[in-house]
């Protein structure tokens, strides 16, 4: 009788501990709320421009397509990795599309080694505008991740006048009328870039190897006058050996080059 007494306080104990272990998972459970706002990083933005640019010089004027990689923190969305992920599309006919999902689940399990806190929160494409197809691939990558965003990366600069190189968007129900019924459509998010220090320093030694032949400088303008100066005097070292040949009669007078000499 004494042994079965003493088992009964053990069971409780054992219930009590299920109960607390039960609720430290209820508290481990993030729940992910609907974006509202979007935190652009630079590493995503510079993956981008690489994926685009490897891709170019096989297939020009296709856009390419990957997943964003982040957290949701009460809506708030930061974009802080991505990869790319293989995609082909029928230009003429946008019904006809391929988004490999076996690749996309392989790359995501090898970036979780590496960084467990990273989840998949969107998707990206270099657009440059919303396409027919967007929304599929949308409702494809929400198999990931219940409120992906959508964010079109722009990688020309055809419009300089966009102060945001990037624009997110996220899919609701829009009700058109009483007919048809909801249809999912796409709405602006705001968008905020955001760079940490660590980001920093690895932006400023990559700007560092690249040379951008459309920003003038006071030291490329120095260099473009004395390379301008060169070829002058060389213009002039010739005109000079041609007009001493002339003189010491090695070769005739020619009006026509006088004349072309005397209008520069």
């Amino acid at each position: 009788m004494g042994a079965a007494k003493d088992e009964k306080p053990a069971k409780d104990d054992e219930r009590l501990d299920a109960k607390d272990d039960e609720a430290e998972v209820e508290v481990e459970v993030e729940v992910v709320k609907e974006p509202s706002d979007v935190f652009m990083h630079s590493l995503p933005l510079l993956s981008t421009v690489d994926h685009y640019t490897r891709l170019a010089a096989k297939s020009a004027g296709k856009r390419v397509v990957g997943v964003l990689l982040g957290h949701n923190v009460n809506g708030k969305v930061h974009c802080t990795n991505s990869f790319a992920v293989p995609f082909e599309e029928d230009v003429k006919n946008p019904s006809i599309w391929y988004f490999d999902q076996h690749y996309l689940e392989d790359m995501f399990a090898m970036f979780k080694k590496v960084n467990s806190k990273e989840a998949i929160v969107g998707w990206y494409s270099t657009g440059p505008k919303l396409k027919q197809n967007d929304m599929e691939i949308h409702e494809l990558v929400r198999n990931y991740t219940a409120h992906p965003v959508y964010i079109i990366i722009r990688v020309e600069e055809d419009n300089v006048a966009e102060s945001m190189p990037c624009t997110a968007y996220k899919a609701v129900e829009q009700i058109e009328n009483e007919t048809s019924g909801p249809q999912m459509t796409f709405t602006h998010l705001n968008t905020t870039l955001r760079c940490s220090p660590m980001e920093e320093i690895g932006v400023v030694h990559l700007l560092r190897d690249i040379q951008d032949y459309t920003v003038s400088s006071l030291a490329t303008q120095v260099k473009e006058k004395i390379n301008g100066m060169k070829a002058i005097a060389a213009k002039l070292t010739e005109i000079k050996d041609y007009m001493e040949m002339v003189v010491s009669g090695k070769l005739p007078l020619n009006h026509n080059i006088l004349y072309e000499e005397g209008g520069k």
